[in-house]
């Protein structure tokens, strides 16, 4: 049996063991968490200046990019630009389409008029109307004579729709956007075999710097609500950047690259670019130029328009 001086000499030896065998780990533990506090403390101010310059909320609201009208004409790529309650906006202009052309009306020139109404709830109304002008083309009648076209004329079926908005901010330097439309069914008799075209896109912006912002879309639309809609649908996706030319926001430009693709006629790639005239902040006058990238996705598109935007 243990005396009382063994147990003592035994619990002195314990304790000195549990005293002596942390020491070193104890030392480079307090070491690394000594080093990692100041490296905290020193990238504390870096990372707070940061967060402060990147953060959407912070004096975004006057930058160019917001302030001034962005509107979705001209070219195949919709701004995440969405208006305020009480605001409007009117987009019209002319575009005369290639006959190859694989977007708009092929071989046509047409009046495209654009209603946007900002709504409560971060939510937009619109509502796009197409005109296509009487075509001069003629077509040989079976004699080789001219007959008369006899294509479609006059109102195209009208397309509604609404944007949502996706991320937290509201005219972040980084937006988010739903857009989900739809053509009806009506227009003019000469529009043949109408049926409801739902579609879809997600609208993607990034602001660079106060004055630039680049844009992209990723959509889809297919022939009325069955399966067999879905194979005849169209897919596009577009990426676009604008801004001002020179030290002041009157005149600028914008520039698009896009494609559709479709299972009967594959990938049609194209680009758009043009020049934009700002006289006052709510509105705009464009002029604009495409072409097909391959000998499938049509020749030259050009066209012309002006954009009101209205109330506060």
């Amino acid at each position: 049996m243990p005396t009382a001086n063994d147990k003592q000499a035994l619990g002195l030896h314990c304790l000195h063991k549990i005293e002596l065998l942390p020491q070193g780990p104890c030392r480079t533990t307090m070491r690394k968490t000594t080093l990692l506090t100041v490296g905290a403390l020193l990238l504390a101010g870096p990372a707070r200046t940061l967060a402060q310059t990147t953060d959407p909320r912070i004096d975004n609201e006057e930058s160019p990019f917001v302030r001034l009208i962005r509107p979705d004409r001209p070219g195949q790529t919709i701004t995440t630009n969405m208006l305020y309650p009480g605001q409007f906006q009117l987009e019209t202009g002319l575009t005369r389409y290639d006959a190859s052309s694989s977007v708009g009306y092929a071989g046509r020139s047409a009046w495209g008029s654009t209603l946007r109404v900002g709504f409560f709830n971060h939510i937009e109304l619109r509502a796009t109307q197409n005109y296509l002008l009487a075509s001069t083309a003629r077509s040989l009648a079976t004699e080789g004579e001219a007959a008369p076209y006899t294509g479609p004329v006059g109102f195209a079926p009208l397309n509604v729709g609404a944007k949502f908005l996706a991320s937290s901010t509201q005219n972040a330097r980084s937006q988010v956007v739903v857009l989900l439309d739809m053509n009806l069914r009506n227009g003019d008799a000469t529009f043949t075999n109408k049926q409801l075209e739902p579609g879809a896109r997600l609208l993607i912006s990034q602001q660079l710097g106060q004055r630039f912002g680049l844009e992209g879309n990723l959509g889809f639309r297919q022939r009325a609500f069955t399966a067999e809609g879905t194979k005849y649908g169209q897919y596009l996706t577009t990426l676009a950047l604008n801004g001002p030319l020179g030290p002041t926001t009157h005149f600028g430009f914008f520039a698009e690259t896009y494609a559709t693709w479709q299972r009967q006629q594959g990938w049609l790639p194209g680009f758009t670019s043009g020049l934009y005239w700002r006289p006052i902040p709510g509105m705009r006058f464009d002029v604009t130029g495409g072409h097909g990238l391959t000998s499938q996705a049509g020749g030259l598109t050009v066209g012309g328009g002006v954009s009101v935007r209205l109330g506060r």
